[in-house]
């Protein structure tokens, strides 16, 4: 959370004890971890239809009810532990989604043995590099894209669930394979490595 006295310029959505902290030092940092992919898929999916505050909010809730986002554990669970999953007030309690995240491991587990790692696969999409876009309001930001429809078409290919092309811009945008920070907004220039236009 911004400590007092901290009057750093960043993007509009970024409030509050939960937002703040995951905008400064997580969303648009480029991940090149299979299990922290997962965990960004298994919450975007959960907020399908909700804010991404109130999945925040329930993260921990996930990585105890989702073995640390451990794709191999999760793709392993039975529907018994599923229905105990269904009972988890610590979860959002969808079964469509809930048992996404089993299908999820499983299906991401089978991309692995394909192409080596989920890692690279998804970072094939981007040439290895960012996308780096320079908006300056809010309402410019797209919420989805031509890479994220292809990207979309191609995991639902493989197996995998809640990933429309919305979710998968919001897994790009997380995972730092796109820089939509605002100009305007400090982590804009520490991202890009240069200041902002």
């Amino acid at each position: 959370m911004a400590t007092p006295g901290d009057d750093r310029s960043r993007c509009r959505w970024a409030t509050g004890e939960y937002l703040i902290p995951y905008h400064d030092e997580e969303w648009g940092v480029p991940v090149h971890d299979d299990r922290r992919h997962f965990e960004f898929l298994v919450l975007e999916a959960a907020q399908a239809g909700l804010s991404w505050l109130t999945v925040l909010r329930r993260r921990d809730g996930y990585r105890r009810a989702f073995c640390d986002f451990d794709p191999e554990r999760v793709a392993r669970l039975t529907p018994r532990q599923v229905e105990e999953r269904l009972a988890d007030p610590g979860i959002i309690r969808n079964r469509a989604k809930v048992e996404s995240t089993v299908a999820n491991a499983r299906a991401l587990l089978m991309l692995q043995e394909a192409e080596g790692s989920f890692d690279a696969y998804l970072w094939d999409f981007v040439d290895g590099r960012p996308v780096v876009n320079a908006w300056t309001d809010t309402a410019e930001i797209p919420a989805e894209t031509e890479l994220s429809r292809r990207l979309s078409k191609d995991l639902r290919g493989r197996g995998f669930r809640f990933v429309g092309p919305v979710t998968c811009y919001a897994h790009l945008q997380a995972a730092g394979l796109v820089n939509d920070h605002l100009t305007s907004c400090f982590r804009w220039p520490e991202l890009t490595g240069g200041s902002a236009p």
